[in-house]
């Protein structure tokens, strides 16, 4: 069995796929979860609708992203809280976070949108997906200042150093690996690999971001207005195959290990 712990499957670059038959050829495979984020209003109901299509396959899971948090409006939170109650069964808070690396962050409103969306995930024990570029500190100074879930959260795609790793897993943290981890030049995103303990490891496609290398990319796929390249979400098994093969892990037991964190995250509480 295979878990997807971070994607955006209802992404319009994807709309190349047919999405059913290509959730049936993934169960096919072995496919058991995949985690669909949204990241900001407008493109929740996409998601909520691929949740209420595909309930066995799709967890839904809804979040104001750093990069959108200028462009939601003043109900947002209230829109937030809708959408987790009208979820069909298992529900998440994500994608969300903290972010400098992108051009001309309004960093202390970030801050607000992400401690209210940790606020939320902590009172109804909710997984909450994290995103976090070139703000490990401030991330660590409001996971530490502020309740967070009791179940954990999901740090994904970390390019944490095994310092920040250490100190995040002490507040509960799940780390998920993307197909970026597999780039040989990506040194520190494979210490990050390296720092993480084995019952906290998930991994995830970030489709259609975080396109691998050629090596982990089995399915091609090209945005079909753009014709650009982006990351299918079949591209999961080879970046499976990858982990196991950087952490010399035999394989079968890397899926069965994964397995049991994406249920402790993840499953019903």
């Amino acid at each position: 069995m295979f878990f997807d712990a971070h994607n955006h499957l209802h992404d319009a670059r994807l709309n190349g796929l047919d999405r059913a038959d290509t959730l049936a050829w993934l169960q096919s495979k072995g496919l058991a979860k995949m985690v669909v984020n949204g990241t900001e209003p407008e493109d929740w109901p996409a998601v909520q609708a691929l949740a209420e299509a595909f309930p066995a396959t799709v967890m839904p899971s809804f979040g104001v992203h750093p990069w959108k948090v200028n462009h939601v409006a003043e109900d947002w939170e209230m829109q937030l809280i809708c959408a987790l109650e009208d979820a069909p069964g298992r529900v998440g808070i994500g994608e969300v976070g903290l972010d400098r690396w992108v051009e001309d962050p309004d960093f202390e409103k970030q801050r607000r949108v992400f401690r209210t969306q940790l606020r939320l995930a902590a009172e109804k024990n909710l997984p909450l997906t994290i995103h976090c570029l070139r703000a490990w500190g401030p991330l660590l100074e409001d996971l530490r200042a502020n309740p967070r879930p009791a179940r954990g959260f999901l740090v994904h795609s970390p390019g944490a150093s095994p310092e920040t790793i250490a100190q995040l897993v002490d507040l509960g943290a799940y780390f998920s690996v993307s197909g970026y981890f597999a780039f040989s030049e990506k040194k520190k995103y494979q210490r990050a690999l390296s720092a993480v303990p084995r019952e906290r490891l998930l991994i995830e496609t970030d489709a259609p971001d975080m396109l691998p290398p050629e090596g982990c990319i089995e399915t091609p796929l090209h945005d079909p207005a753009t014709g650009e390249r982006v990351n299918h979400p079949g591209n999961l098994f080879a970046i499976y195959r990858f982990v196991a093969d950087h952490l010399q892990w035999d394989p079968e037991g890397l899926r069965d290990q994964v397995a049991v964190n994406f249920e402790q995250l993840f499953g019903e509480r």
